[in-house]
């Protein structure tokens, strides 16, 4: 048999397979999956200077799938389940290192390489996802680590022919630019705007979980709950954490090392993987909409159907509190209680309407009997 039939029979024993809603961690020492999957983690994302064997047995033996590389060692597993997608590069739409022994950056990747590549990988081993990373210009135009593809939005359509899954990051609690600094908006608007390029493929976020280089502030657990939240209700479909610190010391699992943090992140992915059966249920569209004293342009709202009742997720931008009213189609007769998931709380809903009040940057999930 030839190669190229070895590695199709190899792939098709394969029986890799993303999570319903995957809630990863990128490039950690798999020593570490044990505790990360205890916190809720489901899958890796990248592997530094790998995969190797011992790294792929680490995992597996953590029950731990992981989205790697497709090098020499790599391919020798395509019918291992450990392996559940294959990673294609980070940051391609960056500047760009030059060689060694020169200084400085040249152009980002082009994204006709990205495309080409990602037809390799594909011929290789058609049964598993291609995943790539874009870095903080798919949300900041203005990003200037682009280098002279600075403010060209148009290239990220292009290299999302480049992939199955899309993912893209960017840090604004612990972000030292003024422009991003502070303004968590620009997690779900990143989303939105790569869904848009992306077409039909799926898209994730990446979140921080750790203060990365900033030395003097660190994301809070109502900005990770947020921002995580406020991703998924735009769109994204996976989540995976940034959790190395480089300053003003190098810890690359810094999420272990704090305890508040880690809880509250705990907290946060059981919530997200127990409504991973609702946030994946039947979409109902065009039956809500939602008007806000501060302006209806800063809320998004996902509605769901599922598990016998209607579910209502809803994130609001605003850097200020606000208060939203929330009006169902069709019309609905009488009153009724409006459970607030998780807050111990109701709120009445009189006739198609219900009201509620957000906190900055805030998101609140609603359960209704079915309608």
């Amino acid at each position: 048999m030839t190669l190229a039939g070895l590695l199709l029979v190899a792939s098709s024993l394969a029986r890799a397979a993303l999570p319903e809603l995957p809630i990863a961690v990128w490039c950690q020492d798999p020593v570490n999956a044990a505790k990360f999957k205890a916190a809720g983690i489901n899958l890796y994302v990248a592997l530094w200077k790998g995969p190797t064997e011992d790294q792929l047995a680490a995992l597996k033996a953590a029950g731990m799938p992981v989205v790697c590389d497709q090098n020499e060692v790599g391919l020798k597993h395509l019918a291992d389940p450990v392996i559940a997608a294959w990673m294609h590069g980070d940051e391609p739409d960056n500047a760009q290192s030059l060689p060694a022994g020169q200084e400085g950056y040249g152009p980002p990747i082009l994204p006709s390489v990205i495309v080409a590549d990602y037809e390799k990988i594909r011929k290789r081993d058609s049964a598993r996802p291609v995943i790539l990373n874009l870095g903080q210009g798919v949300a900041w135009d203005g990003w200037y680590g682009r280098g002279v593809r600075t403010n060209h939005p148009e290239d990220y359509a292009q290299y999302a022919k480049g992939c199955d899954i899309a993912s893209f990051d960017i840090y604004p609690a612990v972000h030292d630019h003024a422009d991003i600094s502070g303004k968590l908006w620009y997690v779900p608007y990143g989303v939105e705007r790569l869904r848009g390029w992306a077409k039909a493929k799926t898209v994730w976020a990446c979140i921080e979980a750790s203060r990365i280089s900033n030395v003097k502030v660190s994301p809070s657990p109502a900005q990770v709950r947020f921002e995580v939240w406020s991703a998924i209700i735009s769109g994204a479909r996976g989540i995976i954490y940034f959790v190395h610190q480089f300053e003003p010391r190098f810890v690359e699992a810094s999420l272990l090392e704090n305890p508040d943090l880690l809880a509250a992140v705990t907290a946060l992915n059981r919530d997200v993987t127990d409504f991973a059966p609702v946030i994946n249920g039947e979409e109902m569209s065009g039956h809500l909409t939602v008007s806000s004293d501060a302006g209806a342009d800063r809320f998004r709202v996902m509605h769901r159907r599922a598990q016998g009742a209607d579910w209502i997720f809803a994130a609001s931008w605003h850097d200020k509190p606000a208060t939203a009213v929330f009006t169902l189609s069709p019309p609905q007769g009488g009153r009724a209680r409006v459970a607030v998931v998780g807050e111990a709380r109701t709120v009445q809903r009189l006739g198609p309407r219900f009201q509620d009040d957000f906190p900055p940057y805030s998101v609140h999930i609603y359960r209704l009997g079915t309608l």
